[in-house]
């Protein structure tokens, strides 16, 4: 898969913090972010999904996270 390249602007804590954090896990900067970028993205398809699903759910009285549970125990 071809890459391509974003540019990014961090304020200077966010950078200290990320430098930080690359260090510590030995990976790159560029990683991490991806990564960031990944589950972010990963985060919003759940909550669009749930946000579709919920009336459906609640149709079918389905309204906490016991009653899903429930059903899928």
């Amino acid at each position: 898969m071809k890459a391509s390249t974003v540019t990014v602007r961090l304020d200077r804590k966010i950078q200290r913090e990320l430098a930080r954090l690359s260090r510590r896990l030995g990976r790159s900067r560029s990683d991490i972010v991806r990564d960031a970028v990944r589950r972010q993205i990963a985060l919003m398809r759940f909550e669009e999904s749930r946000r579709a699903l919920l009336p459906l759910a609640e149709a079918q009285g389905i309204l906490t996270d016991e009653d899903v549970f429930r059903i899928v125990s």
